[in-house]
């Protein structure tokens, strides 16, 4: 839609129905979609949950949460451009505060935008901004919103965040507590691209943000970071959400290790792991003091090729090996059953506008033969490089894969490489490696900001012309039906054109102490909780 026409009447009234704006009493909640409403307030009678036991019980303040995490490697940074692994997403999460946040229902609330509203094209948005302060006492301002959200914007930005900002052509500060965006396009999603893990809000000078000051306006004061090994953070007394941040204090380990990890957890050297190892998650269910938790999101493990180099170039050789793989086999293996089959694009059963009419691909090794006489080829032999550092159970999953695509006369060369520095050196370096991406809640979010031409974190290096016209007039369809086709089509051209298998969709699964409170339902938009576990949850 042009930018500027003018909508009919009953497209104006759709857009009133989605953003409706939060009734007096929804405090923290803003425009939110009316039919996945979260259930919550923030005012402390109203803080009540389910306790480790299972029964409503108020959180306690008090203690220090250890937590082990699968990730973190020396080249981690403050910079929330950068972030692109469980430790720093947790980092970023504890320290730092966000425009919106994604609540355990799927839903968008406001964080520190206390409310907003939309033009009737979805086109320009306002942001008012809440009373809250950032860890030196400073006020949270407009200046700070622009100054933060800037950072990733910019021919010389290499955020991985900058993709998804790009549809902003302008920012403008209405007074210290709002902030205008206007768009190029309509973009109903909008507030839920603020909630994105790299766009934490910042204290500016000068229209900058200094991040290695490691100040932010979260439920925590980060202490230390050392990159690679660990991060403690302390309770921060001026945090605007009284009922939330309950420890005391945190230490946050990243324990790459799966058996070094699980083996502190069974010590109680620390309270909770994540990316529990699942070939063993049946002996720690057996542990009396220990409670292992599944949570269905968007999380799914890839193989990805370089389509810019060859064979991958060739469209028949990435169908040989998206055929050459036993989907089933690697659910079964790989995730013991805490997941189901992919289908090669990124968008998960339970999201709106999945693609439910598209074909299943299965493993077919006489299909991918197929593909590869089409590519001219009577065998095919490749090196894919694989670390249990890309998600759990990598390798074994690439030994399985190479076992399957023998009978399609595919040689698959297993290289394992080491778990460190495997995120700066392998992904997006060799031509065919293992990946995992947490999905995103959106279509538009997802493929902007990883099937894209040209964005920064497309490591299949894929590009396709239709898919990126259609990506960007999807963005401002407002009709939910042809919005539909056009996701569907975009998951077609993924699943068939595109450079990245995706075998599986995994579950989150993690273990903690049974003296750990939480709520009774837990986000699936990250891990943890939503990579949220910090202010969440208590010492029961």
């Amino acid at each position: 839609m042009p930018h500027g026409e003018e909508l009919r009447p009953s497209i104006r009234n759709k857009i009133r129905r989605r953003l409706k704006p939060a009734t007096k009493g929804d405090e923290h909640m803003s425009f939110i979609t009316p039919n996945r409403r979260e259930v919550m307030q923030y005012g402390g009678a109203a803080a009540v949950a389910l306790s480790a036991g299972g029964a409503l019980a108020a959180p306690k303040k008090g203690g220090t949460l250890r937590i082990g995490k699968a990730h973190g490697g020396t080249t981690d940074s403050y910079d929330p451009g950068t972030h692109e692994n469980g430790f720093t997403i947790a980092l970023t999460h504890t320290m730092n505060n966000y425009l919106t946040e994604v609540t355990a229902d799927g839903s968008v609330i406001g964080e520190l935008a206390e409310s907003w509203e939309a033009s009737d094209d979805a086109t320009t948005w306002t942001f008012k901004l809440r009373d809250a302060d950032f860890h030196n006492g400073d006020k949270v301002t407009s200046a700070d919103v622009i100054a933060s959200i800037n950072h990733h914007r910019g021919d010389d930005s290499k955020s991985a965040a900058k993709p998804i900002l790009e549809d902003i052509t302008d920012m403008t500060a209405k007074g210290k507590d709002a902030v205008v965006f206007v768009l190029a396009s309509g973009n109903a999603d909008f507030p839920f691209v603020l909630s994105d893990y790299h766009l934490p809000i910042g204290p500016s000078k000068d229209g900058k943000v200094d991040w290695d000051a490691g100040i932010g306006a979260g439920p925590y004061v980060l202490e230390s970071f050392e990159p690679g090994v660990r991060a403690k953070f302390k309770r921060f007394d001026g945090y605007w959400k009284k009922d939330r941040a309950h420890f005391d204090a945190i230490d946050m380990l990243a324990i790459v290790d799966p058996t070094a990890r699980t083996n502190a957890l069974v010590t109680g050297e620390v309270d909770v792991i994540d990316r529990v190892e699942l070939k063993t998650v049946s002996l720690l269910k057996r542990r009396k003091n220990i409670k292992v938790q599944t949570t269905d999101g968007t999380q799914h493990y890839t193989f990805v090729m370089d389509t810019r180099a060859a064979p991958y170039s060739d469209v028949n050789v990435r169908l040989a090996l998206k055929h050459a793989i036993d989907r089933e086999e690697l659910v079964s293996k790989i995730l013991q059953g805490y997941g189901s089959v992919g289908n090669d694009h990124p968008i998960g059963r339970g999201q709106p506008f999945y693609a439910k009419d598209l074909e299943q691909r299965s493993y077919d090794p006489d299909k991918a033969k197929f593909h590869l006489k089409e590519a001219g080829m009577d065998k095919l032999d490749v090196t894919l490089k694989s670390a249990d550092a890309a998600f759990a159970g990598a390798v074994d999953a690439a030994v399985l894969f190479s076992e399957s695509a023998k009978a399609a006369n595919i040689d698959v060369k297993v290289e394992r490489v080491p778990n460190d520095g495997y995120w700066s050196n392998v992904w997006m370096q060799e031509p065919f490696c293992a990946c995992y991406w947490s999905g995103r809640p959106t279509v538009d979010w997802m493929m902007t900001t990883a099937y894209k031409g040209g964005v920064n974190w497309n490591d299949a290096y894929w590009t396709n012309d239709r898919f990126d016209k259609v990506l960007l007039e999807a963005r401002s369809e407002l009709n939910e039906g042809k919005r539909a086709e056009m996701y569907s089509e975009l998951q077609g051209l993924v699943k068939d054109d595109g450079g990245t298998i995706i075998p599986m969709f995994a579950q989150y699964v993690f273990a903690m102490s049974d003296k750990i409170g939480h709520g009774e339902k837990m986000a699936a938009n990250w891990d943890l909780d939503g990579e949220r576990w910090a202010e969440r949850w208590w010492f029961a």
